[in-house]
């Protein structure tokens, strides 16, 4: 079953002064039930935007999107209903009410039966480890305490699906850990979860599937793996020789711009295809070399493939 679904989705936008701005350009987008869906990209990319639409913050300027089978404009109130939202920061919170009070407003606001808050908010407490500072102001938590009391928020309607945008945005290492333990702790919950992040690590740790996107296009939707064979011509193979003309005849073969030296003396080949790549290997062993080892590229080499590498650029 498919919990959300985008069609041909675009969002302009018309500054007073300016020309306008496209944010997202026709995007479809399939998240299934149970899933963690990464939406992969840079600052400015379309990301927030999309989540925005789909939790019924902004409309769309033309084209479809639904969630369990509502449509979020027609069906907003519905919509609402079923879903949580994460935003980073400090948005969302009350900073001089204690983590018990933020949470027993938003359950009112969820419309949690009064004879069913104590216990949701205890269980909820518990679920984020918060329990031992429940009666604190908020004021005084650390950004990863913040964060957690922002998910504890989105999972107080029991939501069957939760949009989590840059969740582990400034957050130390072992509370971003922490939070993506939680998340899949959720996801065997049967939440499903739809997650933006620009963060390679993060997608590549707890998601399922991961859509890239870039100026408001999807570039592409797959397996955290899978993203990494689809383009074999970042297959590379690394080897330890002091052999300087067999480094200078394989160079030759691959091109210089193939080539990339490693410190430690290693040298990394990328072939361009996976016939190169036997190539390579047959051309080491034939010359002796004996510390040889291959590898696909990781998600972060996708991410520059297919989007360029753009430095500062927006």
């Amino acid at each position: 079953m498919l919990c959300v679904e985008v069609d041909r989705v675009v969002r302009e936008f018309t500054p007073r002064r300016g020309s306008k701005v496209v944010a997202l350009a026709g995007v479809d987008l399939a998240v299934s039930e149970g899933e963690i869906h990464g939406l992969l990209g840079p600052n400015g990319a379309g990301k927030t935007t999309l989540v925005k639409i789909l939790t019924t913050i902004l409309i769309p300027t033309s084209g479809e999107a639904r969630v369990l089978g509502h449509d979020v404009v027609k069906d907003a109130a519905e919509v609402r209903r079923l879903i949580g939202l994460v935003f980073g920061g400090d948005r969302g919170l009350y900073t001089r009410l204690t983590a018990r009070q933020n949470l027993d407003y938003w359950a009112a606001l969820y419309d949690v039966p009064v004879s069913e808050t104590r216990d949701r908010v205890e269980e909820l407490l518990s679920t984020v480890g918060l329990t031992e500072r429940a009666d604190d102001r908020v004021e005084g938590f650390s950004r990863g305490m913040k964060q957690r009391l922002h998910l504890a928020r989105g999972l107080v309607g029991r939501p069957r699906v939760l949009f989590l945008d840059e969740p582990t945005v400034g957050l130390d290492p072992m509370a971003a850990l922490e939070f993506r333990n939680l998340v899949i702790r959720l996801r065997s919950e049967g939440t499903t979860i739809l997650l933006t992040t620009h963060d390679l690590t993060e997608a590549e740790a707890v998601c399922d599937r991961v859509s890239m996107i870039d100026r408001g296009r999807i570039l592409a939707t797959e397996s955290p793996a899978t993203l990494g064979r689809i383009i074999s011509e970042h297959e590379w193979v690394e080897a330890r020789t002091e052999d300087t003309g067999l480094v200078a005849t394989v160079t030759d073969l691959v091109g210089a711009d193939s080539v990339e030296n490693l410190p430690g003396g290693a040298v990394r080949f990328r072939p361009g295809s996976s016939e190169s790549v036997r190539s390579v290997l047959q051309m080491l062993i034939d010359g002796g070399v004996t510390s040889i080892r291959t590898g696909h590229p990781s998600l972060q080499d996708v991410y520059m493939h297919l989007m360029g590498d753009r430095g500062m650029q927006v």
